[in-house]
């Protein structure tokens, strides 16, 4: 198996499209609930975390499944093919919805058909990947995942404007052309039939096996006496809490505690973004030339030290204004603080699914890729409803939310420092 610079950024198409569909779906379904349907805040929050509850549950075991799958197009593609479409028809649907259990239906299609593809799409960069450019790949494939979502963002905002719905269908178009990308570049490695072939191929509960299998291999996970595997996870479980807590609270930070309006606040997220992006493929060469662990573990360090930064300065410090860029616009002090975060956030996230892989064989490839997200979108559920009741429990201080991401992160950089393996594999002639 050869490293294909361009099959990979072809496979990435398959991650842009799920990041326009998420980026699209966060910043204008909450605007429908309020508006349209006058939900509350509360259970627009409730709401918002259902697709992370959906990921949670379904995405391993669909993991799990792709590896014991065989088919002529492969163990992958069938739920690529079967996802993306239904993804893309629900999401047409959700502003077309004339009511709110119409709305609810279209949603709850949606979580399930984007559940079903996303594990797949993902597994499919180490398929096609020797181990000693996954780094680079994972790259290649977040830096199309961050083009997505500026897209979005900028795209979908001057389209809301024309009419709420354009977002809805650029989302529905563009992840129907990524799935039309991968299906027509991207080959699957032949997998040697092996004796779970003939399970799957009945369709004699292949999901249950897959669930089987994924309980099986958590069970290995946390019982080995070797423990890097575990230790990787809870880090990404730790890590994951702090950033998702900033993220769901950041804009409140800045009208809350920096005074700003709460565009600013957004804008400011932005310039975290934008360097993710552009630092994506350098993390990943750079992951590859020192070590991926001690290159999450210099990300983790970063992060850890710019929260805290947020936190220490005073207001007066941190609003200071620097420059300005373009695209990025003003530059205040908390925003080179933003940039400085997203270099090291691409530090830990291009090089940590690779080290999770690379702890298993190539039959469970799927397998360990759910695991990575189901420990990241537990996160992502426990992040931001944690983070609420500390926040409440003092006041409202938001602020706090930058004392508290530190001591998760610092959580991250103690795990971290266990880890022994998950580093590139030498690549054995082909």
């Amino acid at each position: 198996m050869k490293y294909s610079m361009s099959k990979t950024f072809l496979l990435g198409f398959g991650f842009f499209g799920v990041s326009v569909i998420w980026s699209v779906y966060n910043a204008f379904v909450p605007v429908f609930l309020a508006d349209r349907y006058l939900m509350a805040a509360g259970f627009i929050g409730v709401f918002m975390t259902l697709d992370n509850i959906a990921s949670m549950f379904i995405q391993p075991v669909i993991g799990a499944w792709s590896d014991r799958l065989r088919t002529r197009i492969g163990r992958r593609m069938p739920f690529i093919l079967v996802g993306a479409p239904l993804a893309a028809v629900a999401f047409i649907l959700l502003p077309l919805s004339t009511s709110m259990w119409l709305f609810f239906l279209a949603a709850v299609l949606l979580l399930l058909s984007m559940a079903v593809w996303r594990t797949p799409v993902v597994a499919l960069m180490p398929d096609i990947t020797p181990s000693p450019y996954r780094s680079q790949a994972n790259g290649i494939i977040n830096l199309m995942g961050g083009l997505g979502a500026i897209i979005a963002f900028l795209g979908g905002a001057s389209l809301y404007d024309m009419n709420p719905a354009y977002p809805f269908y650029l989302g529905a178009g563009l992840v129907l052309v990524g799935a039309v990308l991968v299906f027509l570049f991207i080959r699957e490695p032949k997998i040697e039939s092996g004796a779970e072939q003939p399970e799957a191929k009945k369709g004699d509960g292949g999901s249950k096996s897959a669930l089987r299998d994924i309980l099986k291999n958590l069970a290995i996970v946390f019982t080995s006496k070797e423990k890097s595997a575990l230790m990787i996870l809870l880090a990404i479980f730790f890590w994951f809490i702090a950033y998702n807590g900033i993220e769901a609270f950041f804009t409140l930070y800045g009208q809350n505690h920096l005074n700003m309006t709460a565009s600013d606040a957004a804008r400011l997220l932005g310039q975290l973004s934008l360097p993710f992006v552009l630092f994506a493929i350098p993390s990943g060469y750079l992951g590859a030339a020192i070590g991926r662990k001690r290159t999450i573990m210099a990300g983790v360090a970063l992060m850890t030290i710019g929260v805290a930064a947020m936190y220490l300065l005073p207001v007066e410090t941190l609003v200071i204004s620097l420059t300005k860029l373009p695209v990025l616009g003003n530059v205040p002090v908390v925003g080179a603080i933003m940039m400085g975060l997203g270099v090291a956030w691409s530090l830990i996230n291009i090089n940590s699914l690779p080290m999770v892989v690379d702890m298993t064989d190539d039959d469970h490839i799927g397998t360990y890729t759910g695991l990575y997200y189901f420990f990241s979108t537990l996160a992502a559920i426990l992040g931001p409803i944690t983070y609420g009741v500390m926040v409440q429990l003092f006041g409202n201080r938001y602020d706090l939310v930058m004392l508290i991401s530190p001591i998760f992160f610092f959580a991250a950089f103690v795990f971290m420092s266990f880890v022994r393996r998950g580093e590139a594999k030498k690549q054995t002639a082909s």
